[in-house]
């Protein structure tokens, strides 16, 4: 039995999708490179952090004026708090495995490795709900975690560079 690979089968040039004749990307040159970065610059993960940071702030300072009780906004923070400490552990643990270099398979199991520790601090915290807050409010606390937790791609796509007039990415 042959096995049949993209490139041995007739007529295909690489994948099953790609059409004949196509042409492959060509990699980019230094400069090129270099200027691919300065348009598309990375966005940093303390930036999104702060805006969950705030949001938090404005949930539970919300949650106070609107009810006028302390264990409500109180709750409201803490759900901020339990939606932005992990996500904090998660990057700061992160880091070490997106290093240049690093294999990819290494940094993938990195990533789901600390993807693991946000969840089981999250799911800590949320149990450990009562014991720090005594009285507290579900509503507020989970209106606290889910608005911040959304605020973090809220944050992202608002820090995206924008385009100019001219094509050039620039920070707005």
């Amino acid at each position: 039995m042959k096995k049949i690979t993209p490139q041995s089968a007739p007529g295909v040039s690489g994948w099953a999708d790609s059409e004949v004749g196509e042409d492959l990307p060509t990699p980019l040159s230094a400069e090129q490179a270099r200027r691919w970065r300065t348009q598309h610059p990375q966005v940093s993960v303390g930036r999104a952090l702060v805006m969950q940071g705030l949001t938090g702030m404005v949930v539970a300072a919300s949650a106070w004026l609107l009810t006028g009780r302390v264990e409500v906004a109180w709750s409201a923070a803490y759900g901020a708090l339990t939606g932005i400490i992990p996500a904090a552990v998660a990057a700061k643990g992160t880091r070490r495995w997106a290093a240049p270099g690093f294999p990819p398979g290494a940094a993938l199991a990195g990533l789901l490795l600390w993807e693991g520790v946000k969840l089981a601090l999250t799911v800590g915290m949320l149990m450990a709900a009562p014991r720090f807050l005594g009285a507290l409010s579900w509503p507020a606390l989970l209106i606290g975690l889910v608005l911040t937790i959304k605020m973090y791609w809220v944050g992202l796509l608002w820090a995206r560079p924008k385009k100019s007039a001219h094509g050039q990415a620039h920070e707005e």
